[in-house]
């Protein structure tokens, strides 16, 4: 059962009450109409029984996830703020990527930094924990390697954990946990959907989604999910071209043992991309504006990714109610990146830049391989002590990850710097395809986690419950640095991250809790003496309010936090002796990031649904000194969708973001110099016709208003996507 089969009972939702029932002053009186019945009540609810029963399948709500502490909760009973991204929210607002999808969700930032890298942030900090059904990787952002640009529609929904998760994934930043579960075949009939999307910039997008029983008694399953898109961009000469396949096979080998096995391959492939984007400022430190689709990549530019993930899932349920799982997955990542970008500031009249300063175009042609192999296995399960009763889950977890990276740069006479004439005139195809050195180790490394991990969730008494928990992770690396294949660099760390929650239900739908999360860093720079650094370490703090209703149909969350992180890196601008260039850096102690977070998310009746997060912070670090300032410190996020009731068929809705003022200092032309941008709005509508039982239509409306904005603003800039839109026709069978 769902949330009260925790601890009460469950209610029934044949409907929703209206949006009147809703009111401030009804969901804090908690009306006996929609209270959960005693403990003692038993109550059993045939959905086939009732016609009205709704379709929960297309609620923005989950009943139930594993996120923060792999004990099957409802969102109300985890003692952190946590967003879920379901399937269906995914299709309304179109949200085909990870990036897409984080872009959304309450309290993250993004930072578009150029055509092919987003880097995500939550809370202040940079966002490196992200995991596949709860088996993390680890991320370097100096890399593309497509993690976020994973297509969803073979994910059944994203998990967001903010704050430290530790007691996860072992290792990473404060700011948030990215989790995607994948989908399963669970069907026993054949089934299935096919879609055909045409949008702007001549966006062709075609999906298939079938599964069906492999066999007679539908104990073996099976699940196909295979798509392509292919699209022009905004952005001129850019072009994206992308194919994946999913297969998945769920068998029940027993009546209490299932084995899922699965395949994932995704391939892109993308044109003219841009590494970074156009310059800030002109040689006199005034701004630039250049046009939203100009281009800095040359045309013999090119990104190309692709990454393949074997899986193995297997699930043993025993009579007394435990269950133990056992997750193993191998992964491997490519890319190959030869790319062009632009540094200085050009003259205003002109647009030259200045070469005697070392301005001008620069390339870059870089290759990588990642490699994975992980497994994890757990137990979880319900205990008596003290006469209550309790819960727990313990495990552990290996992985093994591989990273090589190889590059190359232009050769000529004047050590690779590339004239690219006048900028203001500059289409792609100034600069021919340049002469280049032969490829050259620039980092090997291997990375080794293994860890011990076990929370409990003890009912201390009927309304209040404490979760402990702790993980035990080691962590070490061995690296080839600076074009140096002979030589081997040895990096280790270990640490505890500890877990601690309380929650007391105040009554029926409302529950305070307050929480202690942990997590730890292992950081890859170096000193002046070229050692490596402590790991950085972060401490998290939350209490809030979360409730929920009509059997967590709808939720609601408000919480406030403090995050402290030690050992912080900071770069010096000392180059390391001998380094070929790298540069040193030295720990900091003392950044703070405090805030406050909203959610309320679900449905509001049978026929409409909502989602709206609001979140503001400050970061600062020790010498209070704001912490990545670019990143908006106050920001709004609200989607919608209603069906009418007059006419069923018929759905619309619609949504916007906003956020606060950013900036950045930068060292300019005349010194330091603060870039910034003022606070803006995106509003987005959509609707869709359900023509037939199974043939429905979706039209998208992004970016209405068409709002000129900048995702990345610095040194360089790159704009947001102007208004566009997508219509996609679907078909079930």
């Amino acid at each position: 059962m769902a949330k009260h089969a925790l601890r009460q009972g469950v209610v029934p939702t044949s409907s929703l009450p209206s949006l009147l029932a809703l009111s401030i002053a009804s969901a804090l009186a908690a009306p006996a109409a929609y209270a959960a019945p005693a403990a003692s009540d038993t109550i059993v609810v045939d959905a086939a029984a009732d016609s009205g029963t709704p379709d929960e399948s297309q609620d923005y709500s989950v009943k139930t996830t594993t996120s923060g502490t792999k004990m099957l909760l409802v969102p109300r009973d985890i003692p952190q703020s946590v967003s879920v991204i379901s399937q269906q929210r995914m299709q309304d607002q179109q949200l085909n990527t990870i990036e897409d999808v984080l872009e959304n969700t309450t309290g993250v930032t993004a930072s578009r930094i150029d055509t092919s890298r987003t880097n995500f942030f939550a809370r202040g900090f940079y966002i490196s924990n992200f995991a596949y059904e709860d088996m993390p990787t680890f991320l370097d952002n100096r890399w593309n390697f497509g993690d976020t640009a994973g297509d969803t529609a073979i994910y059944d929904k994203i998990e967001i954990v903010r704050g430290a998760a530790g007691l996860m994934s072992g290792t990473g930043n404060p700011s948030a946990y990215v989790n995607m579960v994948r989908k399963h075949a669970d069907s026993q009939t054949f089934k299935g959907n096919v879609s055909a999307t045409y949008g702007s910039w001549d966006k062709q997008r075609y999906v298939m989604d079938v599964q069906s029983p492999l066999v007679e008694s539908g104990k073996v399953r099976g699940r196909v999910v295979a798509g392509y898109q292919d699209n022009d961009s905004f952005v001129e000469r850019n072009h994206y071209r992308k194919k994946f396949i999913y297969g998945v096979v769920d068998a029940d080998i027993t009546e209490s043992t299932l084995l899922s096995l699965g395949y994932d391959y995704q391939k892109s492939e993308e044109d003219s991309p841009t590494w970074g984007g156009f310059p800030s400022l002109y040689s006199d430190g005034s701004r630039t504006h250049f046009r939203r689709g100009f281009n800095t990549a040359a045309d013999w530019a090119y990104s190309d990714l692709d990454s393949t993930k074997v899986f193995a899932n297997l699930t043993q349920r025993f009579e007394n109610g435990w269950e133990a799982k056992v997750n193993a997955m191998h992964a491997e990542t490519n890319f190959d990146n030869r790319l062009m970008y632009i540094d200085g500031f050009p003259d205003k009249t002109t647009g030259r830049y200045n070469a005697a300063l070392w301005q001008g175009a620069w390339g870059g042609w870089n290759v990588g391989e990642r490699k994975q192999d992980s497994v994890d296995a757990f137990v979880r399960g319900g205990y008596e002590l003290a006469g209550r009763q309790h819960e727990m889950m313990f495990g552990g977890s290996y992985s093994r990850q591989r990273n090589n990276y190889d590059n190359a740069y232009p050769v000529n006479d004047n050590s690779g710097l590339m004239d690219v004439g006048n900028i203001h005139d500059y289409n792609g195809s100034t600069l021919a395809n340049p002469t280049w050195s032969s490829f050259a180790l620039y980092q090997r490394d291997v990375i080794r986690q293994k860890s011990i991990y076990a929370a409990t969730r003890l009912s201390l008494a009927d309304p209040l419950h404490l979760i402990l928990g702790a993980r035990y992770t080691e962590w070490n690396a061995k690296y080839n640095l600076e074009r140096k294949p002979d030589e081997i660099r040895r990096s280790k760390a270990d640490d505890v991250t500890p877990y601690a929650g309380l929650i007391y239900d105040i009554d029926d739908t409302w529950s305070a809790y307050a929480s202690y999360t942990s997590i730890f860093q292992p950081s890859g720079q170096r000193d002046v003496n070229s050692e490596f650094l402590d790991p950085t370490t972060g401490k998290a703090y939350e209490a809030g309010l979360k409730a929920d209703w009509f059997n967590t149909r709808l939720t609601a969350s408000l919480a406030v936090f403090r995050i402290e992180q030690d050992n912080v890196a900071v770069n010096t601008g000392v180059i390391i002796p001998g380094s070929g260039g790298q540069t040193a850096y030295k720990s900091v102690d003392g950044t703070v990031s405090k805030g406050v977070e909203l959610e309320l998310n679900g449905a509001l009746t049978d026929n409409w649904q909502l989602t709206f997060g609001a979140s503001r912070y400050v970061a600062e670090a020790g010498d209070g000194v704001a912490v990545n300032p670019d990143q908006p410190r106050t920001t709004m996020k609200l989607f919608t969708r209603y069906q009418l009731p007059t006419l069923p068929a018929l759905t619309v809705g619609g949504g916007a973001r906003w956020q606060t003022k950013t900036w950045q200092d930068i060292v300019g032309p005349n010194g330091d110099t603060r870039i910034s941008q003022n606070g803006y709005t995106v509003v987005d509508l959509f609707t869709r016709y359900q023509a037939t039982k199974n043939l429905a239509v979706q039209a998208n409306l992004n970016n209405v208003f068409d709002k000129e904005y900048y995702d990345y603003l610095g040194t360089y800039g790159v704009y947001g996507a102007p208004r566009n839109f997508s219509v996609t026709a679907s078909y079930s069978f």
